[in-house]
């Protein structure tokens, strides 16, 4: 061995020496005692706090926008509940659930608790590992924040909790503290929640689903939650049950027949009846899109002073029930019990929503109406193709700018020419009518015509203004020719937003429900309602002013009164829905109708507020028609400001020029939104070039208002009763 070997054998001496493993085992039992040590003198310095302020949750206020309180939420919906009132099987699956070891420990799992801090600290997420006793103490003393001195704290304080109660004190402080979603706080709340029953009478298997419910409560809750939350939570469930079998305290033969217990549909609190609960839930999803968390909302403390005008929305429920409920039979009529209806009004020049009407109310109906996205809008849909084209400087197929007095083949079921994707609407009763204007399609709501004007927009276009004036991209909202139907989901807050940007000459309107929010410490942004101009006043004023004569002399006559109105009338896929937008220069009004049986299944208004079609010149025009009225206090003298494009849609026409040789679609599709067939490339024959119609153009009429709604002849097709064809 030369010296290098020497060396080396000196230096691992040296080595062992210093680290002999006495001096290792002297070292670890030194810094246990630190550690120990330094526990101790935390354990004495930190006391048990009082309750915090999630353990005595405060109301929130909600209040029009004239300053009285409409309802109050937040504080009520916890009832707390001895353990003796909750089964014991139901008590055992929250610990089978949380913390299998909680009748023998001493309140902490040192372990999962400095692996959890651990991995908050390194940023490797939020971890669990937290016993019964200290997920008690987080709620009760501390706050809900992820970092390791709160996790100390809750060691130490757990400890101390755990000397001082008994493990069923601690058990059902746990359970009455904890947030299960729905507004629920506490066993006794869920249990009412979820299953409509008190807890004394839940279920092993409900009791299952409640303790699975807190790991997540908004992802697992059944009726909510996406395909991937529900198949979490029934693995999660089944976790809790296997468990107790585990621990001996189920039975595997009882474990083995039992089936996941799907609970109910959500329901209103009490206190949020009628109207209440629907603007309530509305007002609180919009401060969510506006920052403020669900768990801050649900802690109480906000003071909401809403868009909502006493008046008009007292003025627009007793529309809807003088024109829809009073000729109902919900009771002992099954067909009338279909029938939902959903308003939304919005001032256009401030975009704050005046006035919403969700349904009966929130607590027989919890589904808001006003903003559900499941129904078409149909025809309500062609003054936005038209507001694209205007807009666009859109040309006919044979080179004619389009504008009111532009001359289209009305003919039912024409095959749209210029398309990659065949279609062919079918009219209103399939009525033929022949060389018409656009306003005069506009006012007859004549299918062929408009299939053909957003084929010469292009469908891209059209649903490029669409989403600018607000409407709402989706799966369903795709740039086809039969998308000039309305074939989209929206909703009436949608529509109003949409027809108050027209209103509003172009300039971008966003109904807002919240004035303002306030909180003791806080305060929440409210939304931006008056935006950009998004298409040029032109365009805007010229589309209202086509909607003028809906009013006065199309389908849409009914919505007539002592004021100048412009809107457009709508009726989807087997009379499904049926709708009414319309607007005059102070308020805007969208009143949809939709069918929907017990089991949430769209179903048709054929043959239920009235015989036949219950089409959106009917009851829905009523209801805007008498809403308006009242709202307007009598009637209105305020006419429309309106620069349009000078043309005129004069009902005396000559013979369009005419393009042939489109391709004849395999199906018909009818103002029905019937679902096109899939595209096939069609024979378009190229057209000849374009002559110039000789059109004349009567004088600009000067707007009149209707006063009496009977007066108008009733409009060709408006008495149709087949229930699939539409306006």
């Amino acid at each position: 061995m030369g010296r290098t070997g020497t060396s080396q054998a000196r230096k691992g001496g040296r080595i062992r020496r210093l680290f002999t493993w006495k001096k290792l085992l002297g070292t670890f039992f030194v810094g246990c005692l630190l550690a120990m040590g330094a526990f101790y003198a935390l354990y004495l310095m930190v006391p048990v706090p009082t309750a915090n302020a999630d353990a005595t949750l405060q109301s929130n206020v909600y209040k029009y926008s004239n300053g009285k309180v409409m309802a109050r939420t937040g504080k009520i919906n916890r009832e707390i509940v001895g353990l003796e009132k909750v089964p014991v099987a139901v008590q055992r699956a929250f610990v089978a659930a949380e913390n299998k070891t909680f009748y023998k420990d001493h309140g902490v799992d040192i372990k999962g608790t400095i692996r959890a801090a651990w991995n908050t600290v390194t940023g490797k997420g939020k971890q669990g590992g937290s016993t019964i006793t200290q997920q008690y103490v987080k709620n009760y003393y501390l706050s809900q924040d992820q970092t390791a001195t709160r996790k100390l704290k809750e060691m130490v304080i757990a400890l101390k909790v755990d000397q001082n109660m008994s493990k069923p004190e601690i058990l059902a402080g746990y359970m009455n503290t904890s947030y299960y979603g729905r507004n629920a706080y506490g066993i006794q709340a869920a249990a009412q929640a979820y299953y409509g029953v008190d807890a004394t009478r839940l279920t092993v298997g409900q009791g299952a689903y409640l303790a699975s419910l807190l790991q997540a409560p908004s992802q697992y809750d059944w009726t909510s939650a996406s395909p991937d939350g529900r198949k979490l939570v029934e693995e999660r469930w089944n976790y809790v049950l296997d468990n107790m079998v585990e621990e001996g305290w189920l039975d595997t033969a009882q474990r083995t027949g039992m089936k996941f217990p799907v609970p109910h549909k959500p329901k209103a609190p009490k206190g949020l009846s009628g109207q209440s609960g629907y603007i309530v839930e509305a007002a609180n999803q919009e401060l969510m899109r506006q920052g403020v968390s669900e768990e801050d909302l649900k802690a109480g403390g906000w003071t909401v002073t809403l868009n909502i005008d006493e008046k008009k929305q007292k003025a627009l429920v007793k529309s809807v029930d003088e024109q829809l409920e009073a000729k109902l039979d919900r009771k002992d009529d099954e067909k009338d019990a279909t029938v939902q209806a959903g308003a939304t009004s919005v001032d256009p020049k401030t975009g704050a929503i005046v006035a919403m009407y969700g349904g009966v109310g929130a607590t027989e109906h919890w589904t808001n109406n006003a903003t559900r996205r499941d129904y078409q809008p149909a025809s309500t849909f062609k003054p936005i193709v038209l507001a694209s084209a205007l807009d666009n400087g859109a040309e006919t197929q044979d080179g004619r700018k389009i504008g009111l007095g532009t001359v289209y083949d009305g003919t039912s079921k024409r095959p749209v020419v210029g398309s990659d994707i065949a279609f062919a609407p079918e009219n209103e009763d399939d009525r033929s009518y022949g060389p018409v204007t656009v306003q005069k399609a506009t006012n007859n709501s004549i299918n062929s015509v408009y299939a053909q004007m957003i084929v010469d927009v292009g469908p891209t276009k059209a649903k490029q203004t669409a989403i600018a004036l607000g409407m709402k991209d989706g799966a369903d909202f795709g740039a086809t020719p039969a998308m000039s139907l309305g074939v989209m989901g929206a909703s009436t807050v949608d529509m109003a937003g949409a027809y108050a940007t027209l209103d509003n000459h172009g300039v971008k309107v966003t109904p807002t429900l919240v004035k303002s929010a306030e909180h003791k410490e806080r305060t929440a942004d409210p939304v931006k309602s008056i935006g950009e101009r998004v298409i040029s006043r032109v365009a805007a004023d010229t589309t209202t002013k086509a909607m003028q004569g809906v009013v006065q002399s199309g389908s849409g006559f009914r919505a007539a009164g002592d004021y100048y109105a412009a809107g457009k009338t709508g009726t989807s896929e087997n009379n499904r829905s049926a709708w009414f937008v319309g607007y005059t220069p102070e308020l805007v009004t969208a009143v949809g109708l939709f069918g929907e049986d017990a089991k949430g299944n769209q179903v048709t208004l054929t043959d239920t507020i009235n015989p036949g079609r219950a089409n959106g010149g009917r009851t829905p025009a009523q209801i805007w028609g008498a809403y308006t009225e009242r709202a307007l206090g009598g009637g209105s003298d305020t006419p429309f400001d309106l620069e349009t494009d000078g043309t005129s849609g004069g009902d005396t026409v000559p013979t369009p020029t005419r393009t042939t040789g489109s391709p004849t679609p395999t199906a018909t599709a009818t103002d029905e939104a019937t679902t096109p067939p899939e595209p096939t490339a069609p024979t378009v024959t190229t057209p000849p070039e374009p002559t110039t119609p000789t059109v004349t153009t009567p004088p600009e009429p000067t707007p009149t208002k209707t006063t009496d709604p009977a007066l108008p002849p009733l409009p060709d097709g408006d008495s149709g009763v087949d229930g699939r064809t539409r306006d």
